[in-house]
């Protein structure tokens, strides 16, 4: 198992790095296997490591699509959401041909970033495209933010069509989390009443 990591991280270094012909091999080899670390931080959680690392070298090579995301992602889980969201923009278009799963969280990354920033609008389709990857046990966050994003704008029936629906996956999977579900009935009743005073 251990061989087949390595081989894979071999792999997937020489098809990340465009390394320029004039860079000397020694640094090469440097940077290949810099990116091997990287790659192991990303997959055991140490986020800020691998993010160092990736940046250094995105700013020095081209590195490709997936590994972009996981500097995007990396960027993501250091709450730096401006760099989080340009960095999964600017990728998530070409990552079509990944699983759903890997791309429905790169999707997250890039609309809870975006949801962060205010910037609802940008937010919002990427919830609506995660919605159509991830599992039903994921679903329940992106249900609950896009309820927040239609309350923003003052659609009451939209946002309580999506309050409703977050309830469902919160108690169906994450019951334990009762003062999230508290919340939503809240915010439910809110519409309810929103929309009862505006159609009398």
């Amino acid at each position: 198992m251990h061989s087949l990591c390595r081989r894979l991280r071999a792999a997937l270094v020489a098809a990340v790095l465009l390394l320029s012909a004039a860079a000397p091999a020694r640094a090469q080899t440097a940077d290949s296997e810099q990116l091997g670390r990287a790659i192991d931080y990303f997959q055991s959680g140490k986020y800020h490591e691998a993010r160092l690392i990736l940046q250094r070298l995105d700013g020095r090579y081209r590195l490709n699509p997936r590994f972009r995301a996981y500097l995007g992602v990396c960027h993501y889980y250091a709450w730096a959401y401006a760099e989080a969201a340009a960095c999964l923009d600017s990728v998530i278009p070409r990552l079509s041909a990944f699983a759903p799963q890997e791309r429905s969280f790169y999707c997250y990354a890039a609309a809870e970033s975006h949801f962060q920033l205010q910037q609802y609008d940008r937010a919002l389709p990427l919830y609506e495209q995660m919605l159509t990857l991830c599992q039903d046990n994921e679903k329940a966050d992106a249900y609950y933010r896009e309820g927040f994003i239609y309350m923003f704008r003052e659609d009451w029936i939209a946002a309580l069509d999506h309050f409703q629906n977050a309830l469902v996956y919160y108690r169906r999977y994450r019951p334990e989390e009762t003062a999230r579900v508290a919340q939503i009935r809240n915010m439910i009743q809110g519409c309810c009443e929103k929309i009862k005073n505006k159609h009398g």
